[in-house]
């Protein structure tokens, strides 16, 4: 199957001379969760905002659903639903006369219906003929959500999607997504929060000074990256690591009383011989625990390197 989104050699430079994008290559699968990761300035929101037809490329080619966005942008934008990080909405509105102006500015003949779903799938029912201007920033964010759905997207962009919102209300969108992604809607999230990236997507793009620097499966990426660490605490001080145990590469605690050996996932067989070599050390045991690296520790390790 083809994917949905195909962006190949994107590149933009804007008349200050400054790059935002270098080359760009990135395809996108239809109905998987995308998670596009990188510092401030990176060049996440540039490249959404080409995609989505509001920036100008100034090489390469995107092509949304097999529609190039230049030559056939009206296809290709009829796709996309876009959720921006600003929250700009007409302040004396109500959320569903909003909705309802949206779907009819991409030409979608009316349909209440759908309307309503969107509205009660965002909680907002009960708030549909509220202004938006008494709406608290939670609520105006998902009035920004509907206002994407309005015209049944195949692909929605959100940039920043839970910035300034409640940890409740965050847990309420991630469940929104996932809904959205099981009805076939293609979602493309860019975020600071890596625990959001962490718990949903299902692919991780990390973009960095306008390169992308790798797209990676969450699980395999996880796997190759993110080491393991076994801390093993002693009953009794130390003073030194035995020479014997030097082929782990352990580390010693600056109070004398904890050993931690990293390893990567697929090397988890050598733990029970280092527990051996500590044993024929004289070494007892207090405790053991196990960590391994979340993927914020892994994307600030790749954007620092």
């Amino acid at each position: 199957m083809s994917p949905i989104i195909s962006i190949s050699h994107l590149s933009k430079k804007y008349a200050s001379g400054f790059q935002a994008l270098n080359d760009v290559n990135l395809d996108i699968e239809r109905g998987e969760i995308f998670a596009l990761l990188g510092p401030n300035g990176a060049g996440k929101t540039t490249l959404i905002n080409i995609v989505c037809g509001i920036v100008t490329p100034s090489e390469g080619q995107v092509l949304v659903g097999g529609h190039d966005i230049i030559r056939d942008y009206r296809a290709a934008r009829s796709l996309i639903g876009l959720v921006p990080q600003e929250l700009t909405t007409d302040a004396f509105e109500t959320p569903r006369a909003t909705m309802a102006f949206s779907r009819g500015l991409y030409g979608k003949p009316k349909n209440a219906t759908h309307i309503e779903k969107v509205l009660k799938e965002l909680s907002l029912w009960d708030k549909r003929e509220n202004k938006i201007m008494t709406l608290s920033g939670g609520m105006k964010r998902r009035v920004l959500i509907g206002k994407a759905l309005a015209h049944e997207p195949q692909i929605l962009f959100l940039d920043e999607p839970t910035a300034g919102v409640d940890v409740e209300l965050r847990k309420d969108m991630w469940d929104m997504v996932r809904e959205l992604r099981a009805s076939g809607v293609t979602i493309i999230l860019t975020t600071h929060y890596i625990e959001e990236a962490e718990e949903m997507a299902d692919r991780v793009g990390v973009i960095n000074k306008g390169e992308l620097i790798l797209t990676e499966r969450k699980a395999d990426l996880m796997h190759k990256l993110g080491q393991k660490q076994l801390a093993v605490e002693l009953h009794d001080r130390i003073t030194e690591i035995p020479t014997s145990l030097a082929a782990y590469e352990l580390t010693l605690s600056p109070a004398g009383n904890e050993l931690v050996y990293t390893y990567q996932p697929e090397n988890e067989a050598g733990v029970p011989s280092l527990l051996d070599g500590l044993k024929a050390a004289g070494l007892h045991l207090k405790d053991l625990r196990t960590t391994q690296r979340s993927l914020e520790d892994i994307f600030v390790s790749l954007v620092r390197h």
